[in-house]
């Protein structure tokens, strides 16, 4: 079977979205999606395809492995279960912009080279920022702003490094990297990756920035960045000590600002940074069991993430807000909403039968097997933290507590329908790990059922319940601001800006006198010598043609009796001319 680059169907999928409009659009949306999750799973096989030889380098469009195919069957697949999410969306630059951020992860997943690598890595970039400002509000618009400059930055630190890498191997081929020979190119790739997976302190963006998305926005954000980021990590960096440190750090920092947050997106934003932490310090840990537990987490953090913010997305659409301090009780109103969310709840905690338990697991053994335990306690109370915040809080105050009387429905069918789906892989992988297991890039037996484990996961679950029956009236949210680290960086760049502006602001205003003194008589003057141009040589020379034209037609037309005699008789006389000139040569 000849080969089908998937990314290529999303921006066909993108480009038809945002041509066409009612039924057929709805149809592209669905199909789109669907054709790519089916070229993954039934028409693709391991190889390298889509070599080009350009300006002399060596670009593989196309690397397939086991690795690579695990991260194009959850983003396909995720890809499908948002396209349904968003059906009812009448905005046709929504969906084009979803497409094509799809587009640049499929694009990065399959790259075999640093420079086709880059081009869909950008392209991720610029497409999710339209997924913000997609929103139309003031902070969105702001918020977009901020996240194209952090990831335009981090792509600028990404491309330095590939340049310098090819400066010292001479080729752009993309694999596994030696930390034994890490220099700074290494290093300088190593943080354009780690900027799009929000290792702390390079985090601050996500919670700043998907909050304010669109709702159906934040479902196709959550999921892909931080992910695609995950995959070239996991393809690069295997092994590379200090990630594993600042994954366990991205853990508990993530988990924190979960616990003390009032907007129940920027409570998922923030719980992103800790589940990616897991995924961070895996793929530093390095051993096959440990990495096996980074990608498992992925796939499974990919699909319940994406279900909690479909939940907490429709409760934003159909109230108006996602302030945990102006809701209760919803419940009643909105049941079904309140069932998926406790379903990706408690999927992202971990508990037996959900697709949690069964990789998140994986990550803590592997720290275990690696004798590394002071990674394995943080964690283990990464793990406290996530059930506290995520599995309790999130939907208690939501849905339960106190009823503050707002009016509000389950959202649109399409919705419903792309909560189920998630919800139902959500139990569907807890049930059956293997099927996941069988996906895994190295074939390592692992068996999360154990009656350790199981021992272990139901008291850690226990006790953090009971931790927050007891605390629950201190922990009642509150309407208030968190400074996060983002907060030196803007007020940095107001400091460099304030000092720029009293030298700029002078040069700027000379330029502009300068502009009116030279530049507009310029302008004038140019204008004048046209205006002489048009009268002398258009009106003089062409328009006086044209009237001589007329002149000569007009005599002519004279001529033209309409007597066939008479015109027998000029046309004889100019044949005798003729003759008589040719004689006289």
């Amino acid at each position: 079977m000849e080969f089908m680059h998937p990314a290529i169907i999303m921006i066909i999928g993108a480009v038809l979205a945002a041509a066409l409009k009612g039924t057929p659009r709805k149809l592209v949306v669905l199909a789109a999606p669907l054709a790519a999750f089916l070229v993954v799973a039934f028409g693709m096989e391991p190889g390298t395809y889509g070599v080009i030889n350009y300006c002399g380098f060596e670009l593989v469009t196309a690397k397939v492995d086991t690795l690579s195919l695990v991260f194009l069957h959850v983003f396909t697949l995720m890809a499908f279960i948002g396209a349904v999410f968003s059906l009812h969306i009448e905005d046709g630059s929504q969906h084009a912009a979803g497409f094509l951020y799809v587009a640049g992860s499929l694009g990065t997943t399959l790259a075999g080279d640093y420079l086709t690598l880059f081009i869909f890595w950008e392209l991720m970039a610029f497409a999710s920022t339209f997924l913000v400002w997609a929103r139309r509000e003031p902070k969105a618009i702001k918020a977009g702003y901020r996240y194209l400059l952090m990831h335009t930055a981090g792509g600028l630190v990404l491309l330095g490094g590939i340049f310098l890498r090819y400066k010292s191997v001479g080729h752009l081929e993309f694999g596994p990297l030696n930390p034994a020979e890490a220099d700074l190119s290494i290093y300088l790739i190593m943080i354009g990756f780690a900027l799009n997976a929000a290792v702390v302190p390079l985090h601050a963006w996500l919670p700043d920035a998907y909050p304010e998305a669109t709702v159906t926005g934040a479902v196709f954000m959550c999921a892909f960045t931080t992910k695609t980021a995950i995959y070239v990590l996991a393809r690069g960096f295997a092994g590379f000590e200090i990630l594993a440190i600042m994954g366990a750090i991205m853990t508990l920092y993530g988990v924190g600002y979960a616990v003390i947050e009032n907007d129940g997106r920027r409570i998922l934003a923030y719980h992103i940074v800790s589940q990616v932490g897991y995924m961070v310090c895996g793929i530093g840990i390095g051993t096959e069991l440990a990495l096996n537990g980074a990608v498992a987490h992925a796939y499974a953090h990919i699909l319940y993430k994406a279900l909690l913010f479909m939940g907490v997305g429709s409760v934003l659409y159909m109230t108006g807000t996602a302030k945990l301090n102006e809701l209760g009780g919803l419940y009643k109103r909105m049941p079904l909403t309140a069932v998926f969310t406790i379903i990706g709840g408690i999927a992202i905690s971990g508990f037996p039968l959900t697709s949690g338990f069964v990789s998140k697991s994986m990550i803590i053994a592997g720290a275990g097997d690696n004798h590394q335990l002071l990674l394995m306690l943080m964690l283990i109370l990464a793990s406290v933290g996530t059930f506290l915040s995520v599995g309790i809080k999130l939907p208690y105050f939501i849905f339960f507590g106190e009823d503050k009387g707002v009016e509000a429905n389950d959202p649109p069918l399409n919705m419903l329908i792309g909560m189920g789906i998630a919800a139902f892989f959500c139990f569907f992988i807890g049930i059956y790990p293997d099927w996941l297991y069988d996906k895994l890039p190295f074939a390592v037996t692992y068996h999360p059922y154990s009656q350790y484990h199981l021992s272990e996961t139901m008291q850690l679950l226990g006790f953090t319940a009971l931790g927050f029956y007891v605390l629950r009236k201190l922990m009642q949210p509150k309407d208030k601001l968190n400074l996060d680290l983002d907060w030196f960086y803007r007020k940095a760049i107001d400091k460099v800006m304030a000092l720029l502006r009293n030298p700029l602001e002078p040069i700027n205003e000379w330029v502009g006198d300068l502009y009116k003194i030279v530049g507009y008589r310029f302008a004038l003057g140019v204008a004048a010598t046209s205006s002489v141009f048009d009268r002398v040589v258009i009106d003089g020379i062409v328009d006086g043609l044209a009237y001589k034209i007329l002149g000569v037609g007009e005599k002519v037309r004279h001529t033209q009796t309409g007597k066939l005699q008479q015109y027998i008789a000029m046309a004889t006389a100019a044949f005798f001319m003729v003759v008589a000139l040719m004689a006289a040569f």
